[in-house]
């Protein structure tokens, strides 16, 4: 078990904006005059509901990220958006928990996403309601009350492999502590916390236990000009056959 410290949240979350971008979390109300984004929450996301913005919020980004990429398959954008969403909760959850030892109510109905925004995704939070800020807590919050949803919603859509869906979010949770890593007082318990989520079952056996490489791919390589990531189970890109792509 890691022991963090525990101090109080602060409404505006200043403490992660040192760390990048990925880890930055926007309250409603954090700004003088702002007021409340008009943007569906990641519960209507995962429901497929329509919102008073975008008809359909995640098929809204995977085209989004298709065309910017050039994606010649909605799957392969699908699988980048999802692991672009997941690394920004990892990083929220997994910031929080390091540096003030709790974690705000993360929860799918209090955190709106912009569909249309650049990378990293935009995440605004609904209030703030601290929880501690341990690891049975970060996978109940981020892996049961995110993570499942979102994987049953892409897998039905776009046919990605859960394999493939859990390997993005394994990758990415290992990501967001290679952040924290780079900061001597965050490395333990980064890493503790991440050794513990990535034991539980639904990411267990994701990554190799020694190298931390994927077992799985997320098709960055069939883009054009794309390549094999940092950790991928593959060394070099595949080659595409006659017929079709592979992977």
């Amino acid at each position: 078990m890691v022991l963090l410290l525990v101090v109080d949240l602060n409404p505006d979350l200043a403490a992660l904006r040192p760390l990048g971008a990925f880890f930055v979390l926007r309250t409603i109300g954090d700004t003088p005059g702002a007021s409340h984004p008009a943007l569906p929450t990641l519960a209507q996301v995962y429901e497929n509901q329509a919102s008073d913005v975008y008809r359909n919020s995640m098929t809204f980004r995977v085209r989004k990220v298709a065309d910017a990429l050039n994606a010649p398959e909605l799957r392969i954008a699908a699988s980048i958006a999802h692991q672009g969403l997941v690394a920004r909760l990892w990083s929220v959850a997994l910031g929080c928990a390091v540096l003030y030892g709790r974690i705000p109510d993360l929860a799918p109905d209090r955190l709106h996403w912009d569909p249309d925004a650049s990378a990293p995704d935009d995440l605004w939070l609904d209030g703030m309601r601290p929880l501690p800020g341990d690891a049975g807590t970060i996978a109940d919050v981020v892996l049961h009350g995110h993570l499942e949803p979102l994987t049953a919603a892409l897998q039905a859509e776009y046919r990605l492999a859960t394999g493939l869906l859990w390997g993005n979010a394994a990758s990415a949770l290992a990501g967001a502590a290679r952040q924290l890593d780079r900061r001597t007082d965050l490395s333990a318990p980064a890493r503790g916390l991440a050794a513990e989520l990535l034991a539980h079952p639904l990411l267990a056996g994701t990554l190799d236990d020694s190298t931390l490489r994927r077992r799985s791919c997320c098709l960055y390589y069939r883009l054009p000009g794309g390549g094999v990531c940092g950790d991928c189970c593959f060394t070099r890109a595949p080659r595409s056959s006659p017929g079709g792509s592979s992977g």
